[in-house]
């Protein structure tokens, strides 16, 4: 490998030394540091505007913490925003020829092994956090062997990187002292800053949208827990009797406050405890009601709608909603493809096989959910009317493989099924016109059985047998001078025609059939 020189995917000479230096690496101290002081305690509105503000002008350290606590202290959010990373992670990724023309088979063959690493999924699944923080770094570990590959992906803290002030669009490595960062090498990180929306990838995440819902359910869930505090155990009351002394006093108080919190009290009558029940049924329906309407305004937020997460009112509206979250899957899948191919598949080939006028890809496909019922419905009806639909595209549809010779498939009702003889030949199964059911009849490779001759025959002799028919029906239509004229001649001929030909022909074809079918 000595003086062999890799380049990138437009040809420009790349580096050995800086391709295999670990470049992000965190830091006990500084501001590449893991450890920080948590954001979400003690959070106020003003002091979430004021983080808010503070990641759209640069200092985003903030922010990104709090999008990281989000996901461990609200329930919901970390279930939905879940689902939504699930869903792409679910999807087996292929490798596919560019539509521009055949790339060689041997590239093909290097990145469907790069895709089918160990660690290629747990990278996935690095690269999928930019869906709540905006934008999501893993570091390549690239290694020199037999070839250029990967010897690990290791996903980055996001506040070790920021945008640069200039535009806000280019990701810098942070550095001590430094207040613009460090430009980073282009080909020893993958950088996903999925486009949710238009304007800056810092406000684009999910967690910017949920931060107030998840600001407003906090205090929500606080004021609930002092209100079940207070009203969701019955006070407890202690009377004494007017003559009690003040020790009776402190021991019936005592006795009072052990029964449970600090709803408790003494009056001077006789000296016993009383349980009076709260009255405060209506304060959990507005606080519990305050807690779903901020989870459904997140599940619309991260899903793109809330049926297949709260109650929904029907199953076509359920149907409806789950579309939605098809597009926002394809839209995902679609926008870590293009990283991936872009970050990782395009420097691997160039690194190993020179640049190429064309990359294969690496694509995350979504196959949309088939109704089967309507389909089953449209093909029953349309294919007896003469439309030619091909097997393996309705197979596709539906999730099934082409049967081998081997297997046995399914039939429809009363379908012959061959039979086999006693040295295992298959034998031609046909419909017994006795007792309906199927028989073996011929051995398969035989070129006609005795009905298959008997049809021919009838088939050959059609002409001849309608011949006297068909004459005097010709003979008719050419003596008619009108309509009306033609209508009473064929009156007349109806009962007179000369079939005696054709009904001969049919009795001796049924009698024998007959027989032979006795013949079995």
């Amino acid at each position: 490998m000595s003086g062999y020189q890799i380049v990138d995917p437009y040809g420009r000479p790349i580096s050995s030394a800086e391709l295999l230096r670990e470049e992000a690496a965190p830091t006990l101290t500084g501001v590449r540091s893991i450890w920080s002081e948590p954001v979400a305690s003690g959070l106020t509105p003003a002091r979430l505007a004021r983080i808010l503000r503070d990641a759209v002008e640069g200092e985003a350290g903030d922010y990104l913490a709090l999008a990281e606590e989000m996901e461990e202290r609200d329930l919901h959010y970390a279930a939905v925003l879940g689902t939504r990373k699930r869903a792409v992670l679910a999807i087996e990724p292929v490798v596919n020829e560019p539509k521009a023309g055949p790339v060689d088979e041997k590239i093909l063959d290097a990145v469907r092994e790069l895709i089918e690493a160990p660690d290629f999924e747990d990278m996935l699944i690095d690269l999928l956090d930019a869906l709540g923080k905006g934008f999501s770094v893993v570091e390549i570990l690239w290694e020199r062997g037999k070839i250029w590959r990967p010897r690990g992906y290791v996903g980055r803290d996001p506040r070790h990187f920021q945008f640069d002030r200039k535009t806000g669009r280019e990701l810098r490595l942070r550095e001590d002292g430094s207040a613009d960062g460090r430009e980073i090498s282009r080909y020893s990180f993958i950088r996903h800053v999925p486009k949710l929306k238009s304007g800056l990838p810092i406000r684009g995440g999910l967690a910017r949208l949920a931060a107030w819902a998840f600001l407003l359910k906090s205090y929500t869930l606080k004021d609930w827990a002092a209100f079940l505090e207070v009203f969701g155990m019955p006070m407890r009351v202690g009377r004494y009797p007017r003559s009690a002394t003040p020790d009776e006093k402190r021991v019936l108080l005592r006795a009072v406050r052990d029964l449970g919190a600090d709803a408790a009290a003494i009056i001077p009558t006789g000296m016993d405890v009383e349980f009076i029940e709260a009255k405060g049924g209506s304060g959990n329906a507005v606080f519990g009601a305050m807690a779903e309407y901020l989870d459904a305004q997140i599940s619309k937020a991260v899903l793109g709608q809330t049926m297949t997460t709260d109650d929904g009112s029907s199953l076509a509206q359920a149907q409806v909603h789950e579309n939605v979250r098809y597009d926002i899957l394809r839209a995902d899948g679609r926008q870590v493809s293009t990283t991936l191919n872009r970050d990782l598949v395009q420097p691997f080939v160039a690194f190993n096989f020179g640049p190429q006028e064309r990359y294969p890809t690496v694509d995350l496909p979504v196959a949309e959910a088939e109704d089967i019922e309507t389909l089953s419905e449209a093909l029953t009806k349309l294919v007896p009317l003469g439309l030619r639909v091909s097997s393996s595209e309705v197979r596709d549809k539906v999730g099934l493989g082409a049967p081998k010779d081997e297997d046995d498939v399914l039939r429809a009702p009363g379908a012959g099924q061959p039979e086999a003889t006693p040295s295992g030949d298959p034998q031609l199964a046909r419909a017994c016109p006795h007792c309906g059911g199927v028989h073996a009849t011929a051995r398969a490779g035989q070129d006609q059985d005795e009905l298959d001759a008997l049809l021919e025959g009838a088939l050959q002799e059609w002409g001849a047998d309608l011949a006297p028919v068909l004459e005097q029906l010709q003979e008719a239509f050419a003596a008619a001078t009108s309509y009306e004229d033609l209508r009473a001649r064929l009156d007349r001929l109806s009962g007179a025609l000369d079939v005696g030909p054709i009904a001969r022909r049919l009795a001796d074809l049924a009698m024998i059939a007959r027989g032979l079918g006795d013949a079995g």
